[in-house]
């Protein structure tokens, strides 16, 4: 049985993929779950349609992003922690932290979009990488300081 795809699909296809696919797969997971249509005039033109739509606001989301990864990109935060003796941080600064800092600043950003390998430890700057979108990312220079 051909199907169109309305979502993307693991294995299968992306959205608006023409795919031919067991009557049992179809019939019982894909189109109950409305994550396919079967295949007439009516469904591609209406895929074609939605498309087109999904296309304008893709393309309108990532002009916005670019709009907020210019001005991350000149964004620099400082972070106060704790020190010891020798200049070595209590505790660590992790993405959560530097969403708070970015959030104070006064953009919306999810800890789940910061790209930290793992959380700073030490004094100093360091480049972080935030993801806008999926297309699009920003770097954020953030300085971590002894706190006062």
């Amino acid at each position: 049985m051909e199907v169109i795809l309305r979502e993307h699909v693991e294995k299968l296809g992306k959205r608006g993929d023409v795919v031919r696919v067991a009557e049992g797969y179809a019939r019982n997971y894909l189109l109950p779950r409305k994550l396919a249509l079967a295949v007439t005039e009516h469904n591609k033109k209406q895929i074609d349609r939605e498309r087109k739509v999904a296309e304008v606001r893709e393309a309108e989301e990532k002009s916005q992003a670019d709009a907020i990864a210019q001005r991350l990109n000149a964004l620099e935060i400082e972070i106060g922690r704790r020190v010891g003796e020798h200049e070595t941080l209590y505790g660590s600064v992790t993405s959560a932290d530097i969403a708070h800092a970015v959030q104070a600043k006064g953009f919306d950003v999810d800890k789940r979009k910061i790209v930290l390998a793992e959380p700073l430890k030490a004094l100093g700057e360091t480049m972080v990488t935030v993801k806008i979108h999926r297309d699009v990312t920003a770097q954020v220079k953030v300085k971590v300081v002894p706190q006062t």
